[in-house]
């Protein structure tokens, strides 16, 4: 009887498996790995977007006027303190309160 001929031991064919088992986790761990960044890019446009929806205040500095900016206006970062519609009209509308001229929070508000 030839090597090819003969039956795989109980020892090969445990090998054999180990090497598929294997080779389908590392299959299904660069999925894994594929999910998770699409569902952290799916998160961080989420955020983006509700951040377009909001508003912020960059406080007067004493070499600077206090500025109202989009929520996704990366002029001025911050976290938190996002205001909303309303509160962004009522900023607008105050006189030391000027609208950046890069991310134009007024569009929208003033129709």
């Amino acid at each position: 009887m030839s090597e090819q001929d003969r039956e795989p031991t109980p020892l090969e064919k445990n090998r054999a498996l180990a090497e598929w088992l294997e080779f389908q986790l590392r299959q299904v761990r660069g999925r894994i790995r594929e999910l998770e960044v699409q569902e952290q890019q799916e998160r961080q446009r989420r955020e983006a977007a509700h951040a377009a929806l909001r508003w912020k205040i960059q406080p007067q500095r004493s070499n600077a006027q206090a500025l109202l900016h989009r929520g996704d206006c990366s002029l001025y970062a911050m976290d938190g303190g996002f205001i909303n519609r309303e509160d962004a009209m009522i900023a607008l509308a105050e006189p030391d309160i000027h609208p950046c001229e890069i991310c134009r929070p007024e569009t929208g508000l003033t129709s």
